[in-house]
């Protein structure tokens, strides 16, 4: 079993020695009960990966000596996935899987037909719930590089950002081409749009394609928006060098 992984601030990473304290190594000593003589991975997640071995153990932290580090480059191409908000707790489970996975950048999107609304004042939590799980799916996935969960995205600055992308795709049960004929290039930046329960309104679907967004099928069953995503991920990345 590969070692656990932890977060770390990038200076922490430059000695030969790691002293990993706070919310991480309380959650490493007390929670995992790491020891003396254990492997484990640090990172500062943007791509720095440092091997270690635990040569100290308290109640708060863990004292370690980094044996080797390892600097991973940006994966290419680029995947982002706009998810439209899903209802109750379901859109920490895209967060998650999406994470797992390797999705690079996930758009909270407030779509027209979206149950679940993100009022002002409970947005920013919102928000830190789904960054929060993201932080802890990455570790899990030994990932070196944590994604990215954006602000809250309008329906125009959605359009804004397909417009930009390399590749734009948006997920559509009623899609006459099939999202695994999709030939993604080997780098730039593909933007994938999942919907809500309700389904995308023709006005969106308007402005999307009007912005370069091509509609795609997943496949032949009706996924919840809080799967669609990290099926539709798997596929895309499946046909790039990444998977």
């Amino acid at each position: 079993m590969s070692p656990p992984v932890f977060l770390a601030e990038p200076d922490r990473l430059e000695g030969a020695s790691v002293v990993l304290d706070g919310a991480e190594g309380r959650h490493a000593a007390t929670v995992r009960r790491i020891r003396p003589g254990e492997r484990v991975d640090l990172t500062d997640g943007a791509g720095l990966l440092a091997r270690c071995v635990v040569t100290a153990a308290d109640k708060v932290s863990l004292t370690l000596d980094v044996l080797t580090r390892e600097h991973h480059p940006r994966p290419e191409p680029r995947l982002v996935v706009v998810q439209a908000l899903p209802k109750g707790d379901r859109g920490e489970l895209a967060v998650e899987t999406m994470t797992e996975v390797g999705v690079d950048e996930i758009v909270p999107w407030q779509a027209a037909r979206c149950v679940t609304q993100w009022k002002p004042e409970r947005r920013e939590k919102a928000l830190g719930r789904w960054r929060s799980t993201a932080r802890e799916a990455a570790k899990q996935a030994r990932r070196p590089w944590l994604p990215e969960v954006a602000g809250l995205a309008s329906t125009e600055r959605v359009a804004e950002r397909l417009a930009a992308a390399s590749a734009a795709l948006v997920l559509h049960e009623e899609a006459e081409a099939r999202l695994s004929t999709f030939t993604p290039a080997g780098t730039g930046e593909i933007i994938l749009v999942v919907g809500p329960e309700g389904g995308i309104s023709d006005e969106e679907m308007d402005r999307f394609t009007a912005a370069g967004g091509r509609p795609a099928r997943l496949g032949p069953t009706v996924l919840r928006t809080s799967t669609a995503g990290v099926a539709a991920a798997a596929v895309l990345l499946a046909a790039t060098s990444r998977w």
